[in-house]
């Protein structure tokens, strides 16, 4: 397939209320199947929300996460694929049958689950078990991975999953808006969000500035460029439990640039055409090929030092 419509939806999930929020699934998946779009993807913990988990128990996060492909949102999910013909990516928390927790990502069409992706670093519990391994896998024809919001920061990851041959990297977020030792983060006041439709203008100011896309096209660009992917980075818009999130929602193509976004202060669809003709005139497919790994192997795989090591984690 030379080309592929893909759809990356923001929406306001709900915390621990997975049937809501997989009634907005199959509403927004609906939409993004009405405009043509093969694939649709959604955010981190779509189904379960996000935030909320770092105020729970083990035992109560346990209650939440799900065994796949078997347990309900899965299926959900596959029936909500089947309905609409459109390939689906959303997350939720996992329970594996030694009872670990996992932040998992998942694609399904409708028939099955096509992949799964455990967040290799989690952290909004310590109840969370990391993930071990990267994943690419067949999308209609194209070559797509995941990684899952932190991961993304690490750039190794991107370049491993680039390695093994992702030509498609779905980056499902819930991120900005939050502290962090860089200069103009923060919290954006949940106020603003309640009064958006009296001043958006105040709210916009926010969203677009330090605290949120600023910081995010510092460095989601470079991921796309330097490797020579679409990025496909999804985003919640509104409150996630306690905090006021930007959405975003936007894809990106190998040049770095920013195909379709989504501009909404709300609900959106960014749809984006993604072709193969820029994965190879992309600089990102001659910087690979130029690569000397005898030069660095040694060095990109060597053990941290424990002094060195790095502990806050504000950005994701």
């Amino acid at each position: 397939m030379t080309s592929l419509k893909i759809a990356s939806v923001q929406f306001e999930s709900a915390s621990g209320d997975k049937s809501y929020n997989l009634s907005v699934i199959q509403r927004l998946s609906a939409q993004a199947a009405a405009r043509g779009c093969q694939v649709v993807a959604f955010h981190e913990c779509s189904i379960t929300g996000y935030t909320f988990a770092s105020k729970l128990s083990r035992e109560e996060l346990l209650a939440v996460a799900e065994k796949i492909p078997d347990g309900p949102s899965i299926q959900a999910l596959i029936q909500i694929a089947r309905d609409n013909s459109i390939v689906l990516l959303a997350g939720l928390f996992e329970r594996d049958t030694a009872d670990k927790i996992y932040n998992t990502y998942v694609c399904v069409d409708g028939t099955r689950m096509l992949a799964s992706f455990r967040k290799l670093h989690p952290f909004i519990s310590t109840y969370l078990s990391p993930g071990d391994s990267y994943i690419v896998f067949d999308l209609l024809g194209w070559k797509a991975g995941i990684l899952i919001c932190y991961d993304n920061n690490v750039v190794e990851n991107v370049r491993a999953t680039a390695l093994l041959g992702a030509e498609i990297i779905f980056a499902p977020h819930v991120t900005m808006c939050t502290p962090s030792t860089r200069p103009g983060a923060g919290f954006v006041d949940p106020s603003l969000w309640a009064n958006r439709e009296v001043d958006s203008t105040s709210l916009r100011a926010e969203f677009d500035g330090l605290k949120g896309r600023a910081w995010l096209m510092k460095w989601l660009p470079a991921r796309a460029y330097d490797n020579g992917v679409y990025v496909v980075f999804s985003n919640p818009i509104g409150m996630d439990d306690d905090q006021l999130k930007n959405g975003c929602a936007m894809v990106l193509d190998p040049f770095g640039d920013v195909v379709s976004e989504c501009r909404e202060l709300g609900e959106g669809i960014a749809v984006a055409l993604c072709t193969r003709d820029k994965l190879e005139m992309a600089g990102g497919f001659r910087y690979r090929k130029a690569r000397r790994p005898e030069l660095y192997k040694k060095i990109i795989g060597k053990d941290h030092d424990p002094k060195l090591a790095v502990a806050w984690l504000g950005d994701k």
